[in-house]
């Protein structure tokens, strides 16, 4: 039977809802996990076989980045990015193109937004380079190039099987409490910020009288 009138049709989703939740048909739209177990071990059998797949480079793959997620909502946060920046690579003292070969992830897009996240990518870099053993493409010792590490230095060697080659820090949270300061209770955010946005907005003036003033002298 049609409804009388331009009326909104119905579309309520009981069924979706307690629609088959009671009853004898009480299991018709509820998923089972029983194969919870299997697919653990199937799991931990596939990051072995990836393992020694890839013997003897790092499990995880290329070394990547710590970076801080975008938004007022994460950037307090760290994770690894997609790849260093040519800054990065440069004040660590790495080509380019010899990065990639050693398993160092780059990204040519991403910029260094401070001097701090830039100091310590080149210290993860530096970190990675020193714990870094170059083996041999080929066999013989003709074969050995400069940079690889000695064939004695090379025996027994155990993979690296972490899920991040080098470890995210976990800043520390807790904060202990402590008496303010007198030097604090005298400061003003506000005020610092107003005197900031105060010096942006004369910098091209101020500049320009300078540089009127000395072109006068000479």
């Amino acid at each position: 039977m049609g409804h009388g009138g331009n009326n909104i049709i119905p579309n309520v989703h009981f069924r979706k809802v307690n629609g088959c939740q009671a009853g004898r048909k009480n299991r018709v739209f509820m998923r089972t996990w029983l194969d919870q177990a299997g697919r653990k071990k199937r799991r931990s059998n596939a990051r072995k076989a990836k393992a020694a797949k890839v013997f003897p480079r790092p499990a995880a793959g290329l070394l990547r980045p710590v970076v801080h997620p975008p938004t007022q909502r994460y950037n307090m946060k760290l994770r690894l990015g997609k790849g260093f920046t040519l800054d990065e690579l440069k004040e660590a003292k790495i080509p380019r193109k010899y990065a990639k070969t050693i398993g160092i992830a780059i990204d040519h897009r991403r910029r260094n937004r401070c001097t701090e996240s830039l100091q310590a990518n080149v210290e993860r870099l530096k970190l990675y380079m020193s714990k870094l053993l170059l083996f041999p493409k080929k066999a013989g010792a003709k074969k050995v190039r400069k940079g690889d590490t000695p064939r004695s230095e090379l025996e027994n060697v155990a993979q690296n099987t972490l899920k991040d080659i080098i470890p995210v820090p976990k800043p520390e949270k807790r904060t202990r409490a402590r008496a303010i300061t007198s030097e604090e209770k005298e400061a003003s955010a506000y005020k610092q910020l107003k005197k900031a946005r105060t010096n942006k907005h004369y910098l091209g003036e101020r500049m320009k009288k300078a540089k009127d003033a000395a072109a006068k002298e000479t």
